[in-house]
C-alpha cells in the first residue's frame, strides 16, 4: 500500500446542471451552459496539477434519448459552441491534449455536423501524447460491458486482459479519482466499471455549474491525503 500524491487519471461526473437552473428558475439547459463555462479552466487546472489523463462525461445514452426533444437540442448547441471555440482548441494546442470521444454518439446523435467537428478534434489532436482528455458523450457503462463481453466471446479464454481490449475505454489507465458534483452520491449506469473497480472517490454537495478550480484543488488535496489499499 502506498500513498500517490497526485491521481494520474481522473474521471468526472458533472451532476446537478438541471437542479442548478431550477433554483434559479431557468431552463434546464442554461444549466447545462453554465456547467461548460470553466470547463477550460478546470482542465487546465488538472493538467498542470499533475494530472495526465481526464476522462469528462458530457452525456449518457438516456440523457440524449430520455430527454425532451428541446433540452437535447439545446444541449447539442451547447456541446458544438463550448468544446469547438477557439480557447479549447488553444487549450487542447498548448498542453498537447489528445482528445477522444467515447460512446454511442455516432449512432444516437442525428447533428451531422457535430458529430464531424468531433471527429474532426479526434483527428487533430491524434498525435499528442502528453495529456489526454476523454469525453464519454451518448455512454452507459452497462452498455459498454455488455458490447464487450459480446464482442470476446471468439475468444478461447476470456481475462481480465482479454476483456479489456473490447472496452470502449479499454485504451485508459485505470481511475484513480472519481469526482462526483451535485450532492447526490451515487453511482450512474455502471459509469467506467471496470476502470473504477479499484477507484477513490470525492463526492460534493456542490453543483457542477458552481464546482470551481478551489475545489478540484480540495478534491485533489483529499485524494493525497488517503492511503489506497487497491482492494486489499
Amino acid at each position: 500500500m502506498a500513498i500517490q500524491t497526485v491521481p494520474n487519471h481522473i474521471a468526472i461526473i458533472p451532476d446537478g446542471n438541471r437542479r442548478w437552473a431550477k433554483k434559479r428558475s431557468l431552463k434546464p439547459w442554461l444549466g447545462h451552459q453554465q456547467g461548460f463555462a470553466s470547463l477550460i479552466q478546470l482542465l487546465e487546472a488538472a493538467l498542470t496539477g499533475g494530472v495526465g489523463y481526464v476522462t469528462f462525461w458530457g452525456a449518457s445514452m438516456d440523457n440524449l434519448t430520455k430527454r425532451s426533444k428541446v433540452e437535447v437540442k439545446f444541449l447539442l448547441e451547447i456541446i458544438k459552441h463550448e468544446l469547438f471555440k477557439k480557447a479549447m482548441y488553444d487549450f487542447l494546442h498548448k498542453y498537447h491534449v489528445r482528445v477522444r470521444v467515447v460512446g454511442e454518439w455516432r449512432e444516437l446523435v442525428k447533428d451531422d455536423e457535430l458529430k464531424a467537428k468531433l471527429n474532426e478534434l479526434e483527428n487533430l489532436t491524434a498525435n499528442y501524447k502528453d495529456n489526454f482528455l476523454t469525453i464519454l458523450f451518448a455512454y452507459d457503462g452497462k452498455h459498454e460491458m455488455l458490447k464487450a463481453i459480446n464482442a470476446s466471446r471468439e475468444e478461447k479464454s476470456v481475462g481480465e486482459k482479454e476483456l479489456r481490449k473490447y472496452l470502449d475505454a479499454g485504451f485508459l489507465p485505470d481511475v484513480d479519482l472519481v469526482i462526483r458534483t451535485g450532492g447526490q452520491p451515487h453511482w450512474s449506469a455502471g459509469f467506467l466499471m471496470w476502470l473504477t473497480a479499484n477507484s477513490e472517490f470525492y463526492f460534493t454537495e456542490t453543483l457542477w455549474p458552481d464546482f470551481n478550480t478551489a475545489e478540484l484543488k480540495t478534491a485533489l488535496g483529499e485524494y493525497a491525503k488517503r492511503l489506497r489499499k487497491m482492494g486489499t
